[in-house]
């Protein structure tokens, strides 16, 4: 009877543990991984049905598996993809911001200088006629000079701008001097000494100081936006080293080969994975954060004291303002050249008599604000401060842009965790690297030297990545231009005259010149023309004397157009 007993027990526990088995087997289906598995694009053909000995995995954990060799190669490389496109993804927007704004604030500058040309061509192309159009090379090559000083060219911009103020002075020179018959020689004594004649008044010197340090910011800090949108694009693109794949695959795609495809990682594991495969990017944010600082103060000199507005809206009443001077100290001018450069020889009465009677026309007067042409669109004056207003908006929008952007790379494995939805909020229901459960080890600082000690990333500290080191120099040097832009120097001539000093190396004189001209030319009125009625009223005061003064000087002056160019 004992024995039918024993024989009972031993049926009952066999029973039983086929019933268990026939639950573990359901229980280990890899329906749903193959489920998941497929959803992403692969092929089941190598998915198993039932979980299957794992010894064969060299990434994910050993052991009953739903993974193949050849799933978990596939999956290496989906880690790899996916890694890549969340780094991009994230830095979307900022990359943006660098390539947007940097072609807004082109467009807007170039429009800009585009529109005082043509506010300074229509002035003057409506108060001296067909003789500047004859003659307006001089400031066609002013703007073209600043134009590509703008868009990187080796410009040097002061001595473009004395180079501008001396041929005005040979043309206004032999204007005011026609009885006489001036050499090349004698043409290039008188220019080389312009800044000591000073024969336009304090303008060149106020104008160079003004555009040099305007043009300067303007232009450093587009190359600013560009080196920021170079640097960004490149470092986006990850150097994803086969350390970083594995951790990348142990912790996106083996909670598929345990069984729990829809498992998300837990918010420390992530950022252990993505700070130790982010860290050489990490390494690049001190000198980002350097260069950002340097690019908000460029933004804050363009709104401030080196406001282009202020500098291109008025250029053409400020050369203006500079022909009146020079005709109101004639003889104080001419008399000092004489001094200086000898007595020049006569011409004959003929040049003189003639180019008076063919260049009066009555022209050299400010036209009213009614007999200002306008179109559709208004003015060349309008549509500049408009074109301005834009431009500092645009300004006020990449300082904002900007400032979000500081602390970007040494963030980017925590907002990659955070904010792309790659982690699981339950601390204890998320993968910790090899099943569901809290994840203990603790976050490592960002860094590459910091990941000596990350418990899942094997990085070697001792090579750093190339790329990335030479994005850091790129940023240095840009840097460095900033800072020297934010105090009004330009760093590709440094050695050139000091800022708005008026002062000239070499005096470049024949025989016979004297080196010292004590000369100081009077304020004149600012001509404005087509301006305003105040401009205009402050102009028709300067000519107040009489008829016969205005004539004389309209001569001259269009005389000094009509004249060829040395």
């Amino acid at each position: 009877m004992y024995a039918m007993w024993r024989l009972r027990v031993a049926l009952c526990t066999f029973s039983m543990l086929s019933i268990s088995f026939g639950g573990d087997s359901k229980a280990r289906s890899c329906g749903e991984v193959r489920q998941a598995y497929n959803a992403k694009g692969f092929s089941l053909v190598d998915a198993p049905h039932q979980e299957i000995s794992g010894e064969h995995l060299r990434v994910c954990p050993q052991g009953y598996t739903c993974c193949t060799s050849e799933m978990e190669d596939k999956i290496s490389q989906q880690s790899k993809l996916e890694f890549e496109n969340l780094v991009e993804e994230t830095s979307h927007n900022m990359r943006t911001t660098f390539v947007s704004r940097h072609k807004k604030f082109d467009e807007f500058f170039l429009e800009l200088l585009d529109n005082s040309e043509k506010s300074l061509n229509s002035m003057f192309t409506r108060t001296y006629g067909k003789l500047y159009k004859q003659n307006s090379e001089v400031f066609q090559d002013l703007f073209t000079e600043l134009k590509r000083y703008y868009t990187g060219g080796n410009v040097n911009l002061e001595e473009m701008l004395n180079d501008f103020w001396s041929r005005l002075l040979e043309r206004m020179f032999q204007l005011l001097n026609s009885q006489y018959h001036f050499t090349d020689d004698y043409l290039e004594c008188i220019s080389k000494y312009t800044d000591q004649l000073k024969p336009f008044g304090d303008v060149p010197r106020k104008l160079k100081a003004q555009v040099t340090r305007a043009f300067i910011a303007a232009r450093t800090f587009v190359q600013g936006l560009m080196v920021g949108r170079e640097v960004a694009n490149r470092v986006a693109k990850v150097n994803v080293v086969p350390a970083c794949i594995r951790a990348l695959t142990k912790m996106m795609y083996c909670p598929y080969c345990r069984g729990m495809p829809g498992l998300k990682p837990c918010h420390n594991y992530c950022h252990n994975v993505m700070r130790g495969c982010l860290a050489n990017q990490a390494d690049l944010d001190a000198e980002w954060n350097l260069f950002i600082d340097a690019m908000l103060l460029v933004a804050d000199r363009l709104e401030g004291p080196f406001n282009i507005e202020a500098v291109i809206e008025p250029i053409d009443v400020k050369i203006s303002e500079a022909i009146m001077t020079m005709q109101d100290n004639s003889m104080q001018v001419s008399a000092k050249v004489f001094q200086g450069c000898g007595q020049p020889k006569p011409s004959g009465m003929g040049r003189s008599a003639r180019g008076i009677s063919d260049v009066f026309s009555a022209r050299f007067r400010p036209y009213t604000p009614e007999e200002r042409p306008t179109t559709a669109a208004g003015t060349s004056l309008d549509r500049l401060r408009v074109v301005w207003r834009t431009m500092q908006h645009s300004v006020i929008d990449i300082k904002e842009k900007l400032k979000e952007s500081k602390r970007f790379w040494s963030n980017l494995p925590d907002d990659i965790c955070t904010k792309g939805k790659l982690t699981e909020s339950d601390a204890d229901q998320c993968w910790n690297s090899h099943t569901k459960g809290r994840y203990f080890p603790e976050v490592v600082k960002e860094g590459l030297t910091n990941q000596v000690n990350n418990p899942e990333v094997d990085v070697d500290i001792t090579r750093p990545d190339t790329l990335i080191r030479q994005q850091i120099m790129a940023l240095r040097v840009m840097t460095n231009k900033l800072r020297n832009a934010y105090n009004g120097n330009d760093i590709y001539f440094q050695d050139s005259s000091d800022e708005g000093s008026g002062s000239a190396s070499g005096s470049g004189c024949a025989d016979g010149c004297t080196t010292e001209f004590v000369f100081v030319g009077t304020e004149a009125p600012v001509i404005g023309a087509d301006r305003s009625d105040e401009q205009a009223a402050a102009a028709g005061k300067s000519l107040a004397p009489g008829p016969s003064r205005l004539l004389v000087m309209a001569a001259l002056l269009l005389w000094a157009l009509q004249t060829q160019r040395r």
